[in-house]
């Protein structure tokens, strides 16, 4: 039975797209409701930077359609500072600021690494066996949080639902087959980046999804994607739609191409 594609951009929150992606005179109100109505996902990029509050939370939640996904950004504390180790309270912070009022628009929590972050296989094993795999899970560990999120958590779930994980390394170091055996056996995607030859692009598929970031095809962050190439990309991702659900993230805003090019692909993809 053939699954889902969703397809989106990172963010949506973007003066170049205004005027542009967006009519003269929307208000930004109104943007992420806008885009919403063109693709059926995207992802959130604010809770990478900092921890969002609950009625962010609430407010991108009633935005959106039915069946509209959000793709969730890892705080970068966990995957920048902390690099993956002694998380656990870390976690539930994250979790007890919001993420679980998203409902059933939840769609999977992406944890980027940077470069200077290599392949450890204990670090590795031990960092995905603390993650919750349902939300009832993640309620649970957001009871755990400190001090920081007294009177500003939020630690109630519609439903429980399981969670999906992706994980973008930039070592190359994590070319080991190693890494691919453990994140198949805690199915969670490796997520295959198109960077302009930037960083590794890692092709295994790992989980019962798959999760595409594109930033770029020939200048990181800039460069758009010609009709050649959405072709090829929707031709990939038909495959792997054959058997599992497909999340696909454009990341090249800074000219502004990145939701004209979403667009394209989801109107391939239908």
């Amino acid at each position: 039975m053939t699954a889902t594609a969703y397809v989106g951009t990172s963010g949506w929150r973007y003066p170049r797209w205004r005027g542009d992606f967006y009519p003269p005179g929307l208000v930004q109100r109104r943007e992420l409701e806008y885009l919403a109505q063109r693709l059926p996902s995207a992802e959130l990029n604010g809770s990478f930077y900092s921890l969002q509050r609950p009625e962010s939370y609430r407010r991108w939640r009633d935005a959106v359609p039915g069946g509209f996904v959000f793709a969730v950004k890892g705080s970068r504390y966990v995957t920048h500072m902390l690099r993956l180790t002694n998380t656990r309270v870390a976690l539930a912070n994250f979790f007890a600021s919001g993420v679980l009022a998203l409902g059933p628009t939840l769609g999977p929590i992406l944890w980027q690494l940077p470069e200077r972050v290599p392949f450890d296989p204990d670090v590795l094993e031990a960092f995905l066996g603390e993650l919750p795999r349902t939300t009832a899970d993640a309620l649970a560990l957001a009871h755990e949080h400190d001090a920081r999120l007294d009177g500003r958590s939020w630690l109630d779930i519609d439903d429980d639902a399981p969670i999906r994980y992706a994980l973008e390394p930039r070592s190359e170091s994590f070319r080991d087959p190693r890494a691919e055996e453990i994140l198949r056996g805690q199915d969670v995607s490796l997520v295959l980046a198109d960077t302009a030859g930037r960083w590794p692009a890692f092709d295994a598929v790992t989980a019962d999804h798959v999760y595409v970031r594109l930033h770029g095809s020939t200048e990181l962050y800039a460069s758009g994607y010609t009709p050649e190439e959405l072709d090829a990309w929707a031709d990939r991702v038909r495959r792997w739609r054959e058997d599992r659900d497909v999340y696909v993230y454009f990341d090249n805003d800074a000219r502004g191409r990145a939701p004209h090019d979403a667009v394209a692909l989801d109107a391939r993809l239908r």
